[in-house]
């Protein structure tokens, strides 16, 4: 007997032992056309989010992930957040070699669990767990598997089949299990796989399956990566939020919940209603009332974060904000509402997906689509809106950040989807105009006067350096000067805060060897400091839309005023350039009081067909010829 056992004993070590050293994910098992060009193969990619009632939900998330080089290093990280309203119930993770033999397990003592405390935030409760399996030696396997618990039903994760470039995917799925009377909704984006359906435990299922997804390339000049990415967006019909119960399958809909949030909220101390109607008394328009009491607000108030539970999309009372001075974009956009109110001018909450590379907001797919609040204010036709988390903002800009989209605007009886203000190109204007002294050396003075206006005020970074020091103010100069060879002899700036805002960069430069001297001849480039160096890039079989993200108007006007003595002896023929992307034209003039150089370039914003990309690489072809083309000065001594 004790023989026997023995061989048994020797038969389950044996097992156990071929079953810790089996193989798991090997990089071999990899088809070949998924391993070309990428840093990252995702092995699997798994979620399943689970509705179990209008007030709690649960996700499952497990990921396979075969990394091949430093590129795909972010994947060995893993960030898992909490907060007071949900739970990590289990966090898990591996590393394999190329060979698929396990490296190590996750031990406890390597979760990094710490605030996700994002420097700006006053009220945060918001937690993460974070992971690092990073490895020295390519390629590696990491395996990452957690589940959530939330206490709330309001969103559903997104779910994208690919993240980024030079990754491809070998299995991933998508899937949602909910009771038939909480059915979720969902909205695909390029993707032309259909939806499974079937019981799941008592409970309906929905599942997406995908298998050997090549990687994606993206085209320059082209749209985001968030615009081509294949992902499924989902979102609950019936939720509830800490006791405030609602229902989004309609934008009406949502909005009466936004509006529920902040019922009772727009309350201010007396003393504070005496003083904006002292302050807006001798006003002779609303808009001179509304431009009053806004930059009141900034004079008053600074903008913290608040995410804290419901807080996260509640704002802080009015009353509150006015007696503290600070509140986050909800908080202060409310206080700003009730503000109006006041003295009697209806304004409005507006949610908005704010920043200069956003992602639009799908109008046909009511949810919580929003990262930020601001104001609109019907003003007779034409809205104003207000940013109300800037101390420096020019009254009625919201520029990049929050310009041209779509919004969501609160109303009284539910929400309406509007879009915010357009920057035309004809409004985004830099201006310049110069003069410049050339002595037979080659040396030069120049005085030049630039203004910026619109998005132009802002792309250009002027409008934060017209509120920096001095010695900040200078370099800000010394680096948006595009002229080879310079010293500032002095400058200024002057803002102009107005609804489309300007600022006005004078210049005195000394500019050394500006012009080659080669005998009695003296050859210069015309186009003083805006000279288009753009080159498009080749594509073969380009299959993306040209997408220009932004419109602009370009206008110098330069003096030159040559040496007594020199003439021109050659001038470049006047250049104009017409195109579906824009237009310019330039030339130059001789009359009495020396040369005259014109320049006028436009760009419009747009997305263009695939095969239009030629035509916009020879504009720009075109303009970066003329832009460096020389005149020849000669001397008559």
């Amino acid at each position: 007997m004790k023989r026997i056992s023995a061989v048994i004993c020797g038969v389950l070590l044996w097992m156990s032992s071929v079953a810790k050293d089996s193989p798991k994910f090997p990089v071999s098992a990899i088809p070949e056309a998924l391993r070309k060009d990428v840093h990252v193969v995702m092995r699997e990619d798994q979620m399943v989010f689970t509705i179990h009632s209008k007030s709690r939900a649960t996700y499952h998330v497990y990921q396979a992930i075969t990394i091949f080089n430093a590129n795909g290093k972010r994947f060995a990280q893993e960030t898992v957040g909490y907060d007071k309203l949900s739970k990590v119930t289990s966090l898990k993770a591996a590393v394999y070699d190329a060979e698929g033999m396990l490296i190590k397990r996750l031990k406890s003592s390597e979760i990094y669990d710490q605030s996700a405390y994002d420097g700006y935030s006053l009220y945060n409760d918001n937690r993460i767990k974070r992971i690092d399996l990073s490895q020295s030696t390519y390629p590696y396997t990491v395996e990452f598997e957690y589940d959530i618990e939330f206490r709330y039903l309001f969103f559903i994760p997104d779910f994208y089949v690919v993240t980024r470039e030079n990754v491809s995917v070998q299995h991933s799925v998508c899937k949602y299990v909910f009771p038939k009377e909480l059915a979720p909704r969902y909205r695909s984006y390029n993707i032309d796989v259909k939806p499974v359906s079937q019981p799941a435990d008592g409970l309906e299922s929905l599942s997406w399956t995908f298998e050997n997804i090549l990687p994606i390339k993206l085209d320059p000049m082209g749209p985001d990566l968030q615009y081509v990415l294949p992902h499924i967006d989902g979102a609950p019909t019936q939720f509830e939020y800490e006791g405030y119960v609602g229902t989004m399958d309609t934008w009406d809909q949502f909005g009466q919940w936004i509006g529920t949030l902040n019922s009772g909220r727009n309350v201010l101390p007396e003393a504070t209603k005496q003083k904006i109607r002292a302050l807006t008394a001798q006003a002779k328009t609303d808009e001179e009332k509304i431009k009053i009491l806004y930059e009141y607000m900034q004079s008053k108030t600074r903008y913290v974060s608040i995410q804290l539970g419901i807080g996260g999309f509640q704002p802080f009372e009015a009353s509150v904000v006015d007696q503290t001075g600070y509140g986050d974009c909800k908080a202060l956009s409310n206080y700003m509402v009730s503000m109006l109110k006041e003295v009697g001018i209806p304004a409005h909450y507006v949610l908005i997906r704010a920043g200069d590379d956003a992602s639009p907001m799908d109008t046909d797919f009511p949810s919580s689509q929003f990262n930020h609040a601001i104001v609109s204010v019907p003003n007779k036709g034409d809205t104003l809106w207000l940013e109300c988390t800037s101390q420096t903002n020019p009254f009625g800009y919201i520029g990049t950040f929050t310009g041209d989209r779509k919004a969501l605007v609160i109303t009284d009886k539910g929400a309406k989807v509007v879009n915010t203000k357009r920057y035309p190109a004809d409004q985004n204007v830099q201006s310049r105009t110069a003069d410049v002294y050339v002595a037979a050396t080659g040396d030069a003075q120049a005085k030049v006067t630039t203004t910026y206006r619109g998005l132009q005020y802002e792309t250009n970074y002027v409008h934060a350096a017209v509120n920096l020091q001095y010695d900040d103010q200078r370099k800000w100069v010394q680096n948006h000067t595009a002229i080879p060879s310079f010293d500032v002899n002095s400058f200024s700036l002057v803002n102009h805060k107005d609804k489309m805002p300007s600022a006005q960069v004078l210049l005195d430069l000394r500019l050394s060897r500006f012009a080659s001297v080669n005998g009695k001849r003296i050859f210069l480039t015309p186009n003083l400091m805006n000279r288009s160096t753009f080159v498009a890039e080749k594509v073969d079989a380009r299959k993306m839309p040209v997408v220009l993200e932004s419109g602009f108007t370009d206008l110098d006007t330069i003096r030159y005023h040559l040496p007594d003595g020199v003439y021109p002896e050659f001038l470049p023929e006047p250049v104009k350039i017409t195109s579906r992307f824009g237009e310019y034209e330039s030339r130059c003039i001789l009359d009495d009081k020396g040369l005259l150089y014109v320049r006028r370039l436009k760009q419009v914003k747009g997305q263009f067909p695939a095969e239009s990309y030629k035509e916009f690489a020879d504009f720009y072809k075109g303009v970066n010829k003329a832009d460096n083309v020389k005149i020849v000065l000669l001397s008559k001594t």
